[in-house]
């Protein structure tokens, strides 16, 4: 967790801390063989170099960010949980629980899908 502790620091609300906290060492625990980083700002997961989901913290939730491939993979799960989502990145309001079953999804997809990628992005 030491990769994050400065980004932590920085989110003012205790609450919305301590969820961003939760799920960041859920992520760590669940996938040990991830690599945790901070890049553009953002604490992230990555695999081989490359992306497989991210997390930023806004007044009204916390957004998750598995790609669009990741997003369209499980919008019906998204619907399901009661999440809001764009094509980018869906919202948990920090007053909803975390659905842990979504994220693992949304990880797992992307760690199979991009098994082979060489790149950090999608092309």
């Amino acid at each position: 967790m030491e990769v994050f502790e400065e980004y932590l620091t920085r989110i003012d609300h205790p609450e919305h801390r301590a969820r961003t906290e939760e799920v960041l060492s859920w992520v760590m625990s669940q996938f040990p063989d991830l690599l945790p980083t901070i890049a553009w700002n953002q604490p992230m997961f990555t695999d081989h170099g490359t992306y497989i989901i991210g997390f930023s913290v806004s007044k009204k939730h916390l957004a998750v960010a598995p790609e669009r491939a990741g997003i369209d993979h499980v919008s019906d799960d998204i619907a399901r949980a009661g999440y809001d989502h764009t094509k980018e990145l869906v919202r948990i309001p920090w007053s909803s629980p975390v659905d842990y079953s979504l994220l693992r999804k949304m990880i797992e997809f992307n760690r199979s899908d991009k098994a082979d990628c060489s790149t950090f992005w999608r092309k």
